[in-house]
């Protein structure tokens, strides 16, 4: 299992703080840095900041917004992250939510899994270099009767294949990311429910004739170190109510759909309901420390060891940590604290 880092969305007046600590993670060895966008700073500009700064972490996009770029476009993106990185480009891709799809970037969010598909297909013949001729549901290239032409991509990526990572949280995007990405982007990740969120996934490696060999699971699992785990939950409530309670409206939230099936419904509807009353402190209230002890890192080494045994069994292989907690030189001595726990589970490559 290796370690990660997800330093999520910029532009809060966190960049500096979160350039040292990509500089640290790469400084400590670890494996992959990667940047978020929602409406605000895009994760590309980001990347191509922190890959002039740092000299052999991967960088990747967790995630690009798939209404947010035509396919082409983001496979000139990802060519040219390459290229300037070394070869260290992760291309992280989402569908992103109703609310921003539409909201934000002006495209239905329609069909999701079908629309996906066609991308992804796009992306990775441009990234092969070769002629761009699609007739999709979505996606026509070149556009018919007009004087448009198939093109080649002109920027060679460093690697002839570029990882492609799909944040999934329902079964069928799991079954689909399975089928066509190299890496699944988790998030809310618990070992205990791992065969359920696991099952959709091998059986979409199965239906493209793979194996789960090489394949990348990546959760992003919050830190935060301390003697006592339910304290060290309280910087974890924040995030949970807001993805669980506010990222999406009230008849479609994944993250809420997923608390759901993890068998926490009840809490789940009294955090959104709160959440979307604007009662931030009764959605926080609301979210169960069990809920955040199964899906994040809490308390003592020893415990983080243990849990950190649970998730190498589950399957993780890319251990992403989200570090909401702290100042700076404590979040910097997280990062330093994860390797030591890690290198004692004898878990690491």
């Amino acid at each position: 299992m290796r370690l990660g880092l997800n330093l999520g969305y910029w532009g809060a007046g966190n960049d500096a703080d979160n350039l040292e600590l990509a500089r640290e993670a790469d400084r400590l060895g670890y494996s992959v840095v990667w940047a978020a966008e929602a409406y605000g700073s895009d994760a590309a500009t980001v990347l191509a900041w922190i890959a002039a700064q740092t000299d052999s972490i991967d960088i990747g996009s967790a995630v690009f917004q798939i209404p947010g770029r035509t396919p082409a476009n983001t496979a000139m993106t990802a060519a040219t992250l390459d290229t300037l990185s070394g070869g260290r480009f992760r291309l992280g891709l989402g569908v992103s939510g109703p609310q921003v799809s539409e909201g934000w970037h002006g495209v239905r969010f329609d069909k999701p899994l079908a629309r996906t598909r066609e991308y992804v297909d796009i992306v990775r013949m441009a990234l092969a270099r070769e002629k761009v001729r699609y007739e999709g549901e979505f996606f026509t290239l070149p556009l018919p009767d007009g004087p448009g032409k198939a093109l080649t991509l002109t920027v060679h990526p460093v690697r002839e294949r570029l990882p492609i990572y799909l944040a999934a949280i329902g079964p069928r995007n799991l079954a689909l990311c399975g089928e066509l990405a190299d890496g699944w982007l988790a998030i809310f990740f618990s070992p205990e429910h791992a065969g359920e969120l696991m099952q959709p996934l091998r059986e979409g490696r199965e239906k493209a004739g793979l194996t789960m060999d090489g394949f990348d699971v990546v959760p992003t699992v919050p830190v935060v170190l301390g003697d006592d785990p339910e304290r060290c939950a309280d910087p974890v409530r924040f995030y949970s109510a807001l993805y669980v309670g506010g990222m999406g409206s009230r008849d479609k939230n994944f993250y809420h759909q997923l608390a759901c099936r993890l068998g926490y419904e009840e809490a789940a509807d009294r955090i959104q309901e709160s959440y979307l009353a604007r009662d931030y402190d009764a959605a926080m209230a609301a979210v169960p420390f069990e809920f955040m002890d199964r899906t994040a890192l809490l308390g003592p080494r020893d415990r983080v060891r243990d849990r950190l045994s649970a998730y190498a069994d589950a399957g993780v292989t890319t251990l992403t940590l989200g570090l909401y907690a702290g100042s700076l030189e404590e979040r910097l001595h997280t990062l330093r604290e994860m390797v030591e726990i890690l290198d004692e589970s004898g878990l690491g490559e």
